[in-house]
């Protein structure tokens, strides 16, 4: 996983995350990774227009979003 963040921030491509919040429920996003670390990520979560941090060990799924190739729209 590791490896297709460090890509995403680098081509400035859109990802799909499945995420579990705290309580267990799970949500699908779709984010653009600013950065991040052992632990969390920081990214645009297009579903609530904003910057969101993401606990590491949350992340259930990741993959690039198809044919996205965007710039920044953030």
């Amino acid at each position: 996983m590791e490896q297709l963040l460090k890509n995403s921030i680098k081509e400035k491509r859109m990802l799909e995350m499945i995420y579990q919040a705290a309580d267990g429920s799970l949500s699908q996003r779709i984010v653009r990774i600013k950065t991040f670390n052992e632990l969390h990520v920081v990214a645009y979560c297009y579903e609530r227009k904003g910057f969101r941090m993401f606990r590491l060990d949350r992340i259930l799924s990741v993959q690039y979003v198809r044919g996205n190739r965007e710039k920044q729209v953030y």
